[in-house]
């Protein structure tokens, strides 16, 4: 890994969280991810499941912890299992955990290897009641691949029969969604990173200058802080392509007069920061552009002025709607009978912001969290509108992150800029 050890107590408090949880007389499973195929003999760079970071801090692949609060000897009730470490794999494909690093990183005690694992297994689930198995239930999900929890479940399934099975996807939904302060102080460090790169690219932007020359930046200032990479695919937009809201190809030269979105951010100990900002590639607004980008900031203001426990999500874009209808009007976007006579299911404002306004972050960048019960203390947003405008081959989106405190809630990006009179001081460097 590149980046500084963390602190175990991070994985220990989520696993005692997860455990209170629980029904008496239960033991739960967790997998890593599978190693990915690609081509000939290649695999894809090993990403690991994001609830099994969340609960160990262990980035390996053939990971498998098993948690029994109730085993009645108090050495089986966290285990953590681990592939063996073979020489030859390593000569290859590099070092292998030992059980005193796993231990370090994630602070369980008893560690055991996988391939005696059946065998103790068996006797654990015999005293267990309840087996609760995990499954990836992010409502984002469109997945065709068959991955190995399901499969590891199929097996319990046709062996256990008998047991009571419950979903562990519905109490991580649950527990994920709520940073605690030491999750807060590794998500702080990726946005601190962030930070620091987007400052470099304003300095590097200039007429001329290729998309993905931008995005080599990124990459360069990642990993010179000790960021993994990118916490997502990085979308670097000039013109008329910031329209274009998940655009990836990076490939086109950034003209003078047009603006560049950017959507980019650094993960950091498997924790996601997620920016978004718009610049002119000149180094200065035009007054139109001017005039939409400060609309776009202030229903980014609005929004966060009223992002705090208790509202729903639902609510709470309805109300960014209901600004943004003012908004657009005033801008000359909406005309009045554009307003009268829109469609409740299509609003009219729709045709110029058409996504939503805010989404949980953390170890995933869409990260896991309820839409549909209130917001509550502890959870991480991303506030993020925009406004795209066809005839105008213009897009604005202006995103920040936001942990939400018991009063309201804490802007984790406030000391970058975002301002027009910051962008253009920092740009004219």
């Amino acid at each position: 890994m590149k980046y500084h050890p963390l602190n175990p107590e991070i994985f220990i408090q989520n696993r005692s969280r997860f455990v209170k949880k629980m029904e008496k007389k239960s033991i739960a499973i967790f997998n890593s991810n599978d190693e990915m195929p690609m081509n000939a003999d290649q695999v894809y760079k090993f990403k690991q499941n994001a609830d099994l970071i969340w609960l160990t801090g262990i980035n390996q692949e053939d990971t498998m912890l098993v948690l029994f609060p109730d085993h009645p000897d108090p050495k089986f009730r966290e285990v953590l299992v681990l592939t063996r470490p073979n020489e030859l794999k390593e000569k290859w494909d590099g070092h292998r955990l030992r059980t005193h690093e796993a231990r370090k990183i994630s602070g369980i005690e008893t560690i055991v290897w996988l391939d005696v694992l059946e065998g103790l297994l068996q006797t654990w689930v015999h005293l267990a009641d309840n087996i609760y198995l995990n499954t990836n239930e992010n409502d984002r999900k469109s997945v065709q691949v068959e991955v190995r929890d399901y499969r590891f479940a199929k097996m319990m399934l046709e062996k256990y029969p008998l047991h009571r099975y419950l979903r562990s996807a519905k109490i991580m939904k649950e527990l994920r969604a709520i940073k605690t302060a030491l999750e807060i102080e590794v998500m702080q460090k990726a946005i601190d990173i962030t930070d620091e790169t987007f400052r470099r690219v304003m300095k590097f932007i200039q007429p001329g200058v290729m998309e993905y020359e931008i995005e080599a930046e990124i990459w360069h200032s990642f990993l010179s802080q000790r960021a993994t990479g990118p916490a997502y695919g990085s979308i670097i937009a000039s013109g008329d392509r910031a329209r274009t809201l998940h655009y990836v190809e990076n490939n086109k030269e950034c003209k003078d007069g047009e603006l560049i979105l950017m959507d980019f951010g650094a993960e950091y100990g498997n924790y996601c920061a997620d920016l978004t900002r718009t610049v002119p590639v000149s180094g200065k607004f035009t007054r139109r552009q001017k005039q939409v980008y400060n609309a776009c900031l202030h229903l980014h203001q609005y929004a966060a002025s009223f992002l705090k426990p208790g509202i729903s999500i639902v609510d709470y874009t309805k109300k960014v709607g209901d600004e943004a209808t003012v908004v657009f009007h005033k801008i000359g976007l909406l005309k009045k009978s554009d307003i009268k006579n829109e469609d409740p299911e299509n609003r009219a404002y729709a045709k110029y912001l058409y996504h939503g306004i805010s989404h949980h972050l953390g170890i995933d960048v869409h990260d896991l969290g309820t839409r549909t019960e209130p917001v509550q203390a502890g959870m991480v947003f991303t506030i993020e509108p925009g406004i795209y405008i066809e005839e105008e081959e213009m897009g604005i989106r202006i995103e920040n992150n936001f942990w939400i405190t018991k009063s309201g809630n804490k802007d984790l990006m406030k000391n970058i800029p975002i301002t027009v009179e910051e962008i253009e001081a920092y740009m004219k460097k």
